[in-house]
């Protein structure tokens, strides 16, 4: 059940349509991507994606390993790469906390980044 909702929110995510994607939450829901603040509510996580989106010029992710720890959680890996303004080339390796409600709302999605560097300075070494 988790597994299946996972893989529609990352067919979802590959779309990247803020308005798409904030469906998927509630004013509850929390969003964590580091180095930020946890977000909290469906509106603040689309506006969240929406600036995401605009700071790339391409961006993709590939779901490489999936594991459902409960009919409503999973945990499972991402590769991501693209571009980061014109020219600054972004790859990076994601793991993801992902909890769903009775719904098939996201109640909480975590991210974990391999590389955080890149966003404090704009460089990746993962990309060199």
């Amino acid at each position: 059940m988790s597994r299946d909702r996972t893989l529609a929110f990352m067919a979802d995510l590959v779309l990247r349509d803020h308005a798409v994607l904030q469906k998927w939450f509630t004013e509850t829901s929390t969003l964590w991507m580091p180095p930020t603040a946890p977000v909290v509510g469906a509106r603040r996580i689309g506006i969240l994606f929406r600036t995401i989106f605009r700071m790339y010029s391409d961006l993709n992710w590939k779901v490489t390993e999936l594991y459902e720890v409960s009919p409503t959680k999973c945990i499972y890996l991402t590769d991501s790469w693209g571009t980061i303004g014109k020219d600054t080339p972004y790859k990076n390796n994601i793991m993801t906390l992902i909890e769903f409600d009775a719904d098939g709302k996201i109640v909480l999605l975590s991210d974990y980044f391999k590389d955080t560097v890149i966003f404090q300075t704009g460089k990746s070494p993962a990309a060199q």
